[in-house]
């Protein structure tokens, strides 16, 4: 468990034009930022559920003037709560993530990479295990977020799993 930080301006683009009209409304009424709060929560959950993952009682609640979400619920194993996390994470509009998630099978952690300009899977895989032709282990390790291992951007994090 732990707070784990985010690119705020990159990710995907979840919160539509009602959320961010809500956002500046509630700049301006304070009584709305509860609402907006919950419409970007369940926004985040929707589409960490849509990726599959086995996780008992998934939820989200979101704060829209940190921009931290925190993640709650049991996850199978720690894959699965790493990529909510992720997938949790990697939402514009989302600084960081509070991990409130417990696993019922417990296993080594992953590391977390944020991309940067000119990386690829080969590159970072490089740098973790000493060998570019292990991209595919990274890739793997963050299915269903990505689809596709030359479609990665700055700003996004990554699990990179351990050796």
């Amino acid at each position: 468990m732990g707070l784990f930080t985010f690119l705020k301006e990159a990710g995907q683009k979840l919160f539509g034009k009602e959320v961010k009209a809500a956002e500046q409304a509630a700049a301006a009424d304070p009584a709305k930022k509860a609402e907006v709060d919950r419409a970007a929560a369940t926004a985040i959950e929707d589409y960490v559920k849509t990726l599959g993952l086995k996780i008992t009682a998934f939820t989200v609640t979101f704060d829209s003037a940190t921009g931290i979400a925190k993640v709650y619920g049991v996850a199978d194993d720690q894959a699965a709560k790493e990529k909510a996390i992720l997938a949790a994470g990697n939402v514009e509009g989302v600084a960081g993530v509070d991990d409130q998630m417990t696993v019922s099978v417990a296993a080594p952690q992953a590391k977390f990479y944020t991309v940067v300009k000119g990386d690829t899977l080969s590159k970072i895989a490089k740098e973790f295990y000493g060998n570019a032709n292990e991209y595919m282990r990274i890739f793997e390790a963050n299915k269903p977020m990505l689809a596709d291992p030359d479609k990665i951007y700055p700003g996004q994090n990554l699990r990179i799993p351990p050796k």
